[in-house]
């Protein structure tokens, strides 16, 4: 059920030997992601539960959801791309089949952030949840 760009990420992490290339490519990831202009950058669009300053702020035109977001934190910026190649283009209402868990376990993430960056993971996704089943 994965996006291309998702899939994409998924056979780039398979050429990467470490965790720590795989950290520096998740930052980089973030880093090329247009940051999300300050303006939207309200009480509305921010994710509680996250140890760092996250926003995300959902589209949804037609049937098709995506989201832009933004982070202080480096890594979570790049957990915000990761998370748009996985959620952005979906369908709005395939959004709550699309098992984040299980896909970013493919990445290996799960068993390597701490536990207030995988709370933070899940607040976002939750969030994204949130968002598709008010708009459904």
């Amino acid at each position: 059920m994965a996006s291309a760009a998702f899939e994409e990420i998924v056979e780039d992490f398979e050429f990467l030997d470490d965790w720590e290339d795989r950290y520096r490519y998740v930052i980089d990831y973030g880093k090329a992601m247009v940051a999300l202009e300050d303006a939207l950058k309200v009480p509305a669009t921010k994710v509680h539960g996250c140890a760092s300053q996250v926003w995300l702020h959902p589209n949804v035109k037609g049937d098709e959801f995506s989201f832009d977001g933004d982070s202080d934190a480096m890594i979570v910026r790049g957990l915000i791309a990761v998370l748009r190649a996985l959620y952005n283009g979906v369908p709005v209402a395939q959004v709550a089949g699309v098992d984040a868990n299980a896909e970013l376990g493919r990445l290996g993430l799960n068993d390597h952030l701490s536990a207030q960056r995988s709370n933070g993971v899940r607040a976002m996704i939750e969030r994204i949840r949130e968002v598709t089943a008010q708009a459904a």
